[in-house]
């Protein structure tokens, strides 16, 4: 039977006071690759977000690589997030420094002491993403498409369950934008990892269709099928 990753079962979404999505029920499993779909403010950050433990679940049940939702303290987010990678549109690489320190940040944060083991998995993490030779550029020496594979590759540093993309092809061109979906999918293929990803790009989702779920009206319809809104 397929490891779970993440599971919520009649969970209410809330920001703030507002009930964002209702009776939200979704299954992840190992590997599995999800689009995420919908309006803006029709409740697809919140989701991600109550994934990431930045919202916390306060109705329903929610589990996500082990970790209970409903259990989240800040004290235990910093756990889950270890169990994580977060992918954003906007990079938000560190301007004043160069891709290996980016990364050895990130690992030094989540409580890496080992500086040889920080350079190994520097160096495996962006040999997978295709960037072997460019640990010593900066961020401003890089394309779009380049700084979104170093994004790629800070998600990749604690070996996660779960890969969150929130619109990474958003800022992209078409070309590059399928250089890294493919990315993504050979990721979520060959080393297991489930990937949930945000995504305005229905050009993206034709080209390479997976499952699809849709937030609309307040509900999450799972199984959903492209409707251009």
């Amino acid at each position: 039977m397929a490891e779970i990753i993440v599971e919520l079962k009649q969970a209410n979404i809330y920001q703030g006071e507002n009930l964002i999505l209702q009776n939200v029920n979704i299954t992840v499993e190992k590997g599995q690759f999800v689009y995420l779909v919908g309006k803006t403010g029709t409740g697809k950050s919140s989701l991600l977000k109550t994934l990431y433990g930045d919202i916390a679940l306060r109705e329903g049940d929610g589990q996500v690589a082990g970790f209970n939702l409903r259990e989240m303290d800040w004290k235990k987010v910093p756990y889950l997030r270890r169990t994580l990678g977060v992918v954003f549109q906007d990079f938000q690489l560190l301007t004043d420094r160069n891709v290996n320190d980016n990364l050895k940040f990130v690992l030094k944060a989540t409580g890496w002491k080992d500086t040889r083991l920080m350079d190994e998995k520097i160096a495996d993490v962006l040999d997978k993403v295709g960037l072997k030779s460019k640990g010593f550029k900066m961020p401003f020496e890089m394309s779009g498409g380049e700084q979104q594979r170093v994004d790629i590759a800070r998600a990749l540093l604690n070996s996660p369950k779960l890969i969150l993309a929130d619109e990474p092809t958003g800022n992209l061109d078409p070309e590059t934008s399928d250089e890294i979906m493919q990315l993504l999918f050979r990721i979520s293929r060959d080393y297991g990892t489930s990937i949930v990803m945000a995504t305005h790009d229905y050009r993206v989702i034709n080209k390479f269709p997976a499952r699809m779920v849709r937030t609309e009206r307040g509900q999450v319809t799972d199984n959903a099928t492209i409707s251009i809104d």
